[in-house]
């Protein structure tokens, strides 16, 4: 009803143009939308105290400190594995402590992979021992291997145009980098493409856009219609020094181990803890990250910083002793590595109140420099938002950016529900640590974290708290 009244006031208010009464963006008039100015700039003073709070009072470092303890005691988090679920219920026991209310735990079920042992040896023109990273759901190779002659190629187009030379060799991608976007298609498609051709195994270069020899690992798709073949990535180096060979006319020869093996699904969880609204406590803002991560590394930047600083978000709203007029939930996913399986049960579940949801929000991006939020919504919400983050002019963070991201949260976007992420402008950085060994504690940052959990904080409680939910389309 409350969104009806909004979009009543807007119609009005077009209806009204022919009397010469002036619009503000997208049929919201100005005097309306005066006074949601007006409320929100009444939040300056919380704003204000929750930023002080986070990156200059006693919750300075908090977040950094949590998420160090986390991934040390725990490391890696697999889809399946014993490390994710120690991971969740530890959690389950840090949110409980920590005071927040219904803390509870969703049952979820998930894939169960595990790379075992893996090795990739060039054993012509010469021994080159390699690193490799078995890719997510990989079969297995036989327990002595593949040993086949390496057909090179930099695109789906060329090895279509050498599908005669693919048979019975092993075909390793060296695909530049262009985006991530553009080039995870790789990393997706490489093994059905080459199987199509009849290859044995792939190996690709991995999706990153540095190297310090650093292969990135990350899920890729079978098809039922086409063979399943054994496949991997390899580092941005090997990847360019076999193209080199390749192009001088040199016979490669490699020898390719896999212990891949998948088991039955398991149980899983997502994580979930509120602070019940004040007034519309059926209403939602959802704040989330993921709990799941690859199994190389610590998953401290993908993505227990993002599970992290959103927690970190409804602690400080709660240590402020504040209590919005909507219900604040978080959530933190399981299994989002392997495709959002956590966050499709979660919406499957809760869909049916989809109308009370007035903005959900994803961090999933690492916290190297964030400027701003991205948001996906009406132009009418879009103006709320952009008046929100005038709040965190103290930070010099107040810009909103187009298309929020974030797989956990799509489910919602697509339906018609506002989002937002966290938008990061160093994020071709990011992807020098993705889904790699690298992606570790020492890549964070508290300074910066605590910056990224005072804007979550401050977006999350501003619109859990107006009066009116976000306007949507």
């Amino acid at each position: 009803m409350k969104f009806l009244i909004f979009t009543c006031v807007g119609v009005v208010h077009l209806l009204s143009l022919g009397s010469g009464k002036t619009l503000y963006k997208s049929g919201v008039s100005q005097r309306a939308f005066q006074e949601i100015k007006e409320e929100i700039a009444s939040y300056k003073d919380v704003a204000k105290a929750i930023i002080d709070l986070a990156v200059y009072g006693k919750s300075q470092n908090r977040s950094y400190e949590r998420l160090a303890l986390l991934v040390d005691t725990v490391g890696p988090r697999l889809s399946g594995s014993e490390n994710l679920e120690k991971a969740i219920q530890i959690m389950y026991r840090n949110l409980q402590e920590d005071g927040l209310e219904s803390v509870h735990l969703e049952p979820v079920r998930i894939p169960r992979w595990e790379r075992g042992e893996e090795s990739a040896v060039m054993l012509a023109p010469r021994i080159h021992r390699m690193a490799i990273l078995g890719l997510g759901g990989s079969i297995g190779t036989p327990p002595e291997g593949i040993t086949a002659e390496v057909l090179v190629v930099t695109s789906f187009d060329e090895l279509q145009r050498k599908a005669s030379e693919a048979r019975g060799k092993i075909v390793v991608y060296n695909q530049p980098y262009i985006s991530y976007a553009m080039t995870v298609q790789y990393r997706v498609r490489g093994a059905v493409e080459a199987a199509k051709v009849g290859a044995l195994a792939s190996l690709i270069r991995s999706v990153a856009p540095f190297s310090i020899y650093s292969p990135h690992t990350g899920m890729q798709e079978y098809q039922d219609s086409v063979p399943k073949i054994p496949t991997a990535c390899i580092t941005v180096e090997d990847a360019e020094m076999l193209s080199r060979m390749a192009f001088r006319g040199n016979k490669i020869v490699i020898q390719l181990k896999m212990g891949a093996k998948s088991y039955p699904d398991t149980d899983s969880y997502n994580t979930v803890a509120e602070i019940t609204g004040s007034k519309y406590p059926e209403q939602v803002v959802l704040v989330s990250g993921h709990l799941d991560s690859w199994d190389v590394g610590q998953g401290a930047i993908d993505d227990g910083g993002g599970a992290i600083i959103s927690w970190e978000a409804l602690s400080l709203i709660k240590d402020l002793g504040l209590r919005p007029k909507r219900t604040l939930r978080l959530v933190l996913w399981t299994a989002e590595e392997q495709g959002g399986l956590g966050a499709f049960h979660y919406y499957q579940l809760h869909k049916i109140n989809i109308s009370n949801y007035s903005l959900v929000m994803e961090s999933d991006s690492g916290f190297f420099l964030t400027t701003g939020l991205q948001f996906t919504g009406s132009e009418k919400a879009r103006a709320i938002m952009e008046e929100v983050m005038s709040l965190l002019q103290p930070l010099n963070i107040t810009q909103v950016f187009r298309d929020a991201e974030g797989t956990d949260i799509n489910f919602w976007i697509q339906a018609g529900v506002p989002g937002a992420s966290l938008y990061d402008d160093d994020l071709y950085k990011y992807f020098h640590f993705h889904h790699s060994h690298g992606d570790t504690m020492t890549a964070m940052d508290p300074k910066r974290m605590n910056i990224a959990a005072a804007v979550w904080a401050v977006v999350s409680y501003v619109i859990a708290d107006m009066e009116e939910m976000l306007p949507r389309s």
